[in-house]
């Protein structure tokens, strides 16, 4: 099969991304200050609310994270796209009118207003933990299309997609996830119509796919067992209404109404995007069983394409992943400036210094993660993402329902311990019985029986409900030296 570009190729691959690079430019034109950066000034509308969504969740995993899983197990890795676009519709009808008007710029600030200050910095660490594993999901995307791209070592294809990543996110902050995202979401549903197109005419049809494949497992959402995929699904949904970056996007709306419409947009929008993936995937494990499971996609689009489409195809991968990082990104390196160092290390930091730290931070974040993805080259793509998924899921999510739907009744003892238990007990439950019960399950129903049952045995403190500006004036009038 051929694995050289050629000029067809880099014709549009350099078009693509020089158009990319020209709205970024005019993103990053627009941060005028911190708030721009991390909220965008809370002016965008619906569409960019729902293209820093689609941004963030059309990324690596589902696009060359679907096709692998697919390539391996058949329609059961429909679950990434499928789940991601449940969660946007709850996020949506369900949640976003909660955390709307509360003038906050991070999801710890919530919980503070309801948990007090204590489970701030905990849901942060163990938030951004949580995300951090799924930036090592787009390293491992990106690596694996830069390789099969350029034929480079996946040392070198770390680097440059490092250096992307920067590039892409270090002046636009959320204008720059949310006005790309638009963007590359057009191009992202071009290419994966086009390559599902292509796949299944290629296969034969239905019936070309049901002569290589038996129904079951191969088009089952349950193929791999009922215990793993569902709790693959299920991550998606807890794990989104737990995300810095999800909640981050609806905040950042000039008003609810835009929230709500830009959440409802990417529940329709996203799962379709799964469907191509799925029959590359199924196409090339039909007719070349032995290509590397992490390459079919990008393997697919360089010898079935013409040139200059495969060419912006495989442009559009590469923005698809270093977008869903850097949005990721992004989003970690909010939590950590806003709840750690501007509470805990330099409590009367200026806007500029604020800034200034938050970059830093991105870059230190997207460093870092080079580490983690070069010991992990050969592991599933989608096992991270729903590792990630899973463990935001137990830290936060039924602390973060508890504030938002039964403020008067959750205690602060109750929002901590559920924060810390969750994912420890996800984590032990991983190790003592791989083979056993998904561990989300276990890790969700310890948080919930810690903040139902602490909530009913301990005497809640009246805490008042603080906007972010009360909740900063209060950090500022506390002496943390």
């Amino acid at each position: 099969m051929n694995l050289l570009l050629t000029t067809g190729h880099i014709a549009g691959i350099v078009i693509t991304l020089l158009a990319i690079i020209a709205i970024g430019i005019y993103a990053g034109s627009m941060v005028k200050s911190p708030k721009d950066f991390s909220l965008g000034g809370g002016r965008v509308n619906e569409a960019v609310v729902a293209g820093t969504i689609m941004g963030t969740m059309a990324g690596g995993s589902s696009t060359i994270g679907t096709a692998q899983l697919a390539f391996n197990f058949g329609f059961c890795a429909w679950w990434f796209t499928l789940g991601g676009g449940i969660a946007c519709a709850v996020l949506g009808l369900g949640l976003a009118w909660k955390l709307y008007d509360r003038n906050i710029e991070t999801m710890p600030q919530y919980l503070v207003s309801v948990y007090g200050h204590r489970i701030g910095p905990i849901s942060s660490i163990l938030s951004s933990t949580g995300i951090f594993l799924n930036i090592v999901a787009q390293g491992l995307s990106a690596v694996a299309l830069l390789t099969a791209m350029l034929q480079i070592n996946p040392s070198l294809a770390a680097l440059i997609s490092v250096l992307l990543v920067l590039a892409y996110v270090f002046f636009g902050g959320v204008w720059g996830a949310g006005l790309v995202g638009v963007a590359k979401l057009g191009l992202l549903y071009l290419a994966t119509i086009v390559c599902g197109v292509f796949a299944y005419k290629m296969v034969g049809g239905w019936a070309g796919l049901t002569a290589h494949f038996p129904i079951y497992p191969w088009f089952s959402l349950f193929g791999r067992s009922f215990n793993q995929d569902f709790a693959a699904g299920f991550s998606l949904l807890v794990g989104v209404l737990s995300t810095q970056t999800y909640i981050q996007a609806v905040l950042s709306a000039k008003s609810l109404a835009k929230a709500r419409t830009g959440a409802l947009i990417s529940a329709f929008m996203i799962p379709p995007l799964g469907i191509g993936g799925i029959l590359v995937g199924l196409f090339m494990r039909a007719n070349f069983p032995n290509t590397p499971s992490e390459q079919v996609l990008p393997i697919f689009v360089m010898n079935y394409l013409s040139p200059f489409l495969a060419g912006v195809v495989l442009a559009t991968l590469l923005v698809a992943i270093i977008g869903t990082w850097a949005g990721l990104t992004l989003g970690v390196s909010t939590m950590l400036t806003k709840d750690i160092y501007k509470r805990f290390i330099r409590v009367h930091a200026g806007d500029q210094e604020v800034l200034k730290v938050q970059r830093i931070l991105i870059f230190v974040i997207s460093v870092l993660a080079i580490f983690f993805v070069a010991g992990s080259l050969k592991s599933m793509i989608m096992g991270w993402s729903f590792l990630s998924m899973g463990l935001r899921g137990c830290a936060v999510l039924f602390p973060l329902l508890g504030a938002a739907f039964f403020p008067q009744h959750v205690t602060p003892p109750a929002g901590i311990v559920a924060a810390l238990i969750g994912p420890l007990v996800d984590l032990i439950w991983h190790l003592a019985f791989p083979k056993g019960l998904d561990p989300l399950y276990a890790g969700l129903l310890a948080s919930f029986m810690a903040i139902l049952l602490i909530s009913m045995f301990s005497k809640r403190k009246k805490i008042e409900s603080l906007s972010h500006t009360a909740y900063m004036e209060e950090v500022n009038n506390k002496d943390f030296n």
